[in-house]
C-alpha cells in the first residue's frame, strides 16, 4: 500500500522477498545474518545513507559473543575490543579496585565483558554479511505497511524519491525506538522518560589507567569512563546538574565536559581530542506486544531502557537469533503454527526483566533522594568492594549481567521427557560449554555452531549404537545433526566428553539425551535411551 494507504498506481509489480527487515544497526544486522545462514531470502533497509560512526552501545555481553560464534563473526569483535575485567571506584580522594570478570567460569568461552563500540560492532557485521553477498540498503524508508492473508504488501521510499512496493511474507522491525514498522502495526509502546540530561562523549583522557573501566561516585551521582579503542580510547558518561538540562540537539562544547568532569574528578581527569559528544535524555518502554499477525519487533523498536548494565544491545542481537531460526522454519512448512507465537512468548519476559534491571540500577546512580545521595556518595564506595568480594557473589552478578542466566523453561518449547537428570541444565536453559575430544573437536558450543538442531546422545557406546544416530539422521535430513557423547570411547564415531556429560548433569555410567535449539538453548532432555518423546517434539517443531 502507498503511504496514503490507497493502493499503488502506474507501477511496476511489488517485487517479493520472504523476509524484510527494516533498520540495519546492530539487531537489524544480526536478523539478516541469522535469516541468510538459514538460506532465506532477505532485504535488509535502512533509512540513514550511512551507518552509524558513534560508539552508542559500547559493550558486548559474554552470552552475546556466544550466539554469535557460530556465524564467525565475534573473533573479529574480540580482536577490535577490550575485555576489561575490573572497574575503579573512585571516590573522596582514594580508589577501589572490583574485580568484576576475574572468575574465569568454565562453562563460557567468554567470562569477561567486551568494550567496543556499536560502529565498530556495526562494522564487522555488515562486513560478515556483505562477504555472504547480503548488502544493507541504504537511504531506503519503510513509508506504507498493509497485512494481507499470506503476507504483507509494504513501500519502501528510496532516496530519490522513487516508491517502491514489496510484498514480504514477514517483516521484522528493527528500526530503534522511533520505529516506523511499530506505528504502522498499531503496536503500542508504553513508559516514560527520565527527567535527568546526559553527556555522552567519545574522546581521549589522560590520568586514568587504560586496563579498567572508572566510575566517579559522588552524592551528586556517577561520572564513568569506559575504555574503547575506535573510534577513541574512551567513552565518558555523566549526568548533568538539574539546573543545566539544555535540550538534546543543543551543541556539546569541550569545556562544558571538562567542568563536568572536574566536579567529580576533583580536576585530577584531563580531556581532549573529543570525536563525538552529545547531549541525551533515556526513555524506559516496551512494546504491548513483539507481534502483530505477520510483523515482528526486535531491540529497540520493542524495548528501551537506560544504559545500566549495557543491557540493550545485547537483548536486542539476542532477540534476533531468537526469531531468525523460527521464521526460516516457518518459510519451510511443517512446523506447528504456533512456533511464531513463542518468539513474544520467550523475549517479552526477558524484555521486561532488562527494564527492571536497569530501572533500579539507573534510580540507584542517579536519584537525588538525600537518604539515596548518601548511600551512593559515602557507603556504596566502601561497601560495594566488600559485597563483592565473595567469589560466588560476583560470579552471581557477573551471570546475571552477562544474561548467561537467561533461560526459557515456561516456553512451550521447553520440554523434560522421562526421567531426565537432576542436576545440569533444564529444558529452556542455556546449553553450558565444556571441553571435548574427538575429530568434531573443541567444545560443547563449537560441537552445535553450525545452523540447525543438534541432538547429544549421551552415555556409554552400547546405549547409543550408530545405527540410532544414522536413522534419527536420516529421519530428519538436513534439519538435524546428531552427536554421541561418551565418556572416553571414541570409537564408531564417539566423542570422549567426560567433563562435558558431567556438566550435562550426568552420572558416570548414566544414559540420556539433549536436543539442541538453533539458538543454543535446550529444547527437550530426558534419560535414559527411550525416543518417543524426542520424536513426537521433532515432528512438532521442526520444518518438513
Amino acid at each position: 500500500m502507498g503511504s496514503d494507504g490507497q493502493p499503488p498506481t502506474g507501477r511496476h509489480p511489488a517485487a517479493a522477498v520472504d523476509v524484510l527487515v527494516v533498520g540495519a544497526g546492530p539487531t537489524g544486522l544480526a536478523m539478516a545474518a541469522q535469516l541468510a545462514a538459514f538460506g532465506v531470502p532477505v532485504r535488509l533497509v535502512d533509512r540513514a545513507v550511512d551507518r552509524a560512526h558513534e560508539s552508542r552501545a559500547l559493550a558486548i555481553q559474554p552470552r552475546t559473543l556466544e550466539v554469535l560464534a557460530g556465524s564467525g563473526v565475534t573473533d573479529e569483535l574480540l580482536a577490535g575490543g577490550n575485555p576489561a575485567v575490573r572497574l575503579c571506584l573512585h571516590a573522596h580522594g582514594g580508589v577501589r579496585a572490583v574485580p568484576l570478570f576475574d572468575l574465569g567460569l568454565a562453562d563460557t568461552a567468554y567470562p569477561h565483558l567486551l568494550f567496543l563500540s556499536q560502529a565498530e560492532t556495526e562494522r564487522i557485521l555488515g562486513e560478515h554479511l556483505a562477504a555472504a553477498g547480503l548488502g544493507v540498503e541504504r537511504g531506503v524508508e519503510l513509508v506504507g505497511m498493509n497485512q494481507t492473508g499470506d503476507g504483507v504488501a509494504a513501500t519502501l521510499r528510496h532516496a530519490d524519491g522513487r516508491e517502491e512496493p514489496v510484498s514480504a511474507r514477514y517483516v521484522v522491525g528493527c528500526d530503534g525506538a522511533h520505529s516506523t514498522v511499530r506505528h504502522l502495526a498499531g503496536i503500542g509502546f508504553e513508559g516514560g522518560a527520565y527527567p535527568q540530561t546526559f553527556v555522552l562523549a567519545d574522546l581521549e583522557a589522560d590520568g586514568v589507567a587504560g586496563d579498567a573501566a572508572h566510575a566517579f561516585v559522588s552524592g551528586r551521582g556517577t561520572l564513568f569512563l569506559f575504555p574503547l579503542r575506535h573510534p577513541a580510547s574512551w567513552r565518558l558518561l555523566v549526568m548533568r546538574p538539574a539546573a543545566d538540562a539544555p535540550p538534546p540537539e543543543s551543541p556539546v562544547t569541550l569545556d562544558e565536559v571538562q567542568a563536568l568532569a572536574d566536579t567529580y574528578t576533583g580536576a585530577t581527569v584531563r580531556l581532549h581530542e573529543p570525536v563525538w559528544m552529545t547531549n541525551f535524555r533515556l526513555h524506559h518502554r516496551a512494546a504491548t506486544r513483539y507481534r502483530a499477525g505477520r510483523v515482528f519487533l526486535a531491540g529497540d523498536a520493542a524495548h528501551i531502557h537506560s544504559p545500566a548494565g549495557a543491557q540493550g544491545m545485547n537483548t536486542g542481537i539476542q532477540d534476533a537469533v531468537n526469531l531468525g531460526w523460527k521464521l526460516a522454519h516457518a518459510l519451510r512448512g511443517g512446523v506447528d503454527p504456533r512456533l511464531l507465537d513463542t518468539y513474544h512468548a520467550e523475549r517479552a519476559p526477558v524484555g521486561r526483566m532488562v527494564l527492571r534491571f536497569t530501572d533500579r540500577a539507573f534510580t540507584a546512580a542517579t536519584s537525588t533522594n538525600p537518604v539515596v545521595r548518601f548511600v551512593r556518595g559515602r557507603l556504596a564506595p566502601a561497601l560495594i568492594p566488600a559485597l563483592l568480594a565473595p567469589r560466588f557473589v560476583r560470579a552471581t552478578a557477573f551471570r546475571t549481567v552477562s544474561q548467561l542466566a537467561i533461560g526459557y523453561r515456561r516456553s512451550p518449547l521447553s520440554t523434560d521427557g522421562p526421567r531426565p537428570p537432576r542436576k545440569g541444565p533444564r529444558a529452556g536453559d542455556r546449553l553450558p560449554d565444556a571441553p571435548v575430544s574427538g575429530p568434531d573437536g573443541g567444545t560443547l558450543h563449537r560441537l552445535t555452531a553450525a545452523p540447525g538442531w543438534h541432538l547429544l546422545l549421551c552415555g556409554p557406546p552400547a546405549a547409543w549404537p550408530a545405527g540410532v544416530s544414522v536413522g534419527l539422521a536420516q529421519r530428519y535430513p538436513g534439519r538435524l545433526t546428531v552427536h554421541r557423547l561418551t565418556e572416553t570411547d571414541s570409537t564408531g564415531g564417539s566423542i570422549p566428553a567426560a567433563r562435558a556429560l558431567r556438566r550435562l548433569g550426568l552420572a558416570p555410567g548414566a544414559s540420556g539425551l539433549y536436543l539442541v535449539r538453533p539458538d543454543g538453548h535446550v529444547g527437550y532432555r530426558s534419560g535414559g535411551t527411550d525416543l518417543t518423546g524426542l520424536t513426537a517434539y521433532l515432528d512438532r517443531w521442526l520444518p518438513s
